[in-house]
């Protein structure tokens, strides 16, 4: 097989596996969201739908996502916003993109994964192709969104329980890791942003940040019940023992990445390492910067998106040495 092939063999299951994290991530996000419309004050509504809208680095659909005037205008706004993060053919990374887009990269890599893998993936997709927020609107938005948050578990899990630990398993793994260090960061710049524009936050504003992650029964164990922001981002940023967060995504991504066969480029393969080495390194003593030090979390969210240039270089996009000059 020439590398060329194998870049691209590579890159597929990379970029399938970043769509489906997308997927998984948004999927949360909104759960959690539409969950909150029963029973949380505006305030709380408008403040998860601008982290969530930062986060994505997308502007919603009027353009500045000005506060709720009452619960009109709060359950009116909220369909539109969850039906443009969903649905919407014009937003690259609505959750019908993201899920089509990982489908496509399957589709060309089906030599590479488990017959049950594509079935479990194209069922999916499937799934909500012809769905409209109407209909998911009028009969159970939040357990929508539950269902295909367990869907992209479920194919976690079928791989897992079906594929071959080579390296298209591996490249597998690390898109999954680095979307995940790119969506921590991210919701993090973008909770610290929106805390200075309303003010002092609220426990229900890190309760939900911890939810994201699965991390609320992880927090009370270490913590107890009461709500530190400090020790909220210290278990999502820095806790190796927790799945989900920062320094253990990096962990595993570490694993990964060094169990790779080598790189067609040794200088690449070796700047990626030591850019995924750095950032690791700088987590591994913990976190001690204030819960509102936003250049800190830009700092590592720059750092996640180094990462994977210095991987795309690596792997996918690097030159070949018999191409035609040009």
């Amino acid at each position: 097989m020439s590398q060329d092939l194998l870049a691209r063999s590579a890159a597929g299951l990379y970029w399938m596996s970043r769509y489906l994290s997308r997927v998984e991530n948004l999927s949360r996000l909104l759960y959690l969201q539409t969950e909150a419309l029963s029973d949380r004050p505006v305030r709380d509504i408008h403040f998860g739908w601008t982290r969530i809208y930062r986060a994505l680095g997308r502007e919603p659909p009027w353009g500045v996502l000005d506060q709720f005037e009452d619960d009109d205008y709060l359950l009116a706004d909220s369909f539109t916003l969850a039906g443009d993060l969903t649905f919407e053919e014009t937003n690259p990374s609505s959750i019908r993109a993201c899920l089509g887009l990982g489908r496509d990269n399957a589709r060309q890599m089906r030599q590479h994964i488990s017959a049950a893998m594509w079935t479990q993936l194209n069922l999916a997709y499937l799934g909500i192709r012809d769905l409209t927020i109407e209909a998911v609107w009028r009969l159970n938005p939040e357990g929508f969104f539950a269902d295909t948050e367990a869907t992209i578990h479920k194919f976690w899990g079928v791989t897992a329980a079906t594929m071959y630990r080579g390296d298209g398993w591996r490249f597998i793994q690390l898109g999954n890791l680095v979307e995940r260090v790119q969506v921590i960061s991210g919701l993090l710049v973008a909770q610290s942003s929106a805390l200075e524009e309303s003010g002092e936050g609220t426990d229900a504003d890190w309760i939900s940040l911890l939810r994201q992650f699965h991390a609320r029964a992880a927090y009370n164990q270490r913590f107890g019940l009461q709500i530190d922001p400090g020790k909220v981002l210290s278990l999502l940023i820095a806790d190796p023992q927790l799945p989900g967060s920062l320094l253990g995504s990096l962990l595993y991504a570490q694993t990964h990445f060094h169990n790779l066969e080598a790189g067609p480029d040794a200088n690449a393969v070796g700047a990626a390492r030591e850019s995924l080495g750095f950032l690791t390194q700088s987590l591994a003593g913990g976190w001690t910067a204030p819960s509102h030090d936003r250049a800190q979390m830009l700092a590592i969210n720059e750092a996640g998106r180094e990462l994977h240039e210095r991987i795309n270089s690596a792997f996918f996009d690097y030159p070949i040495e018999d191409a035609p000059r040009a």
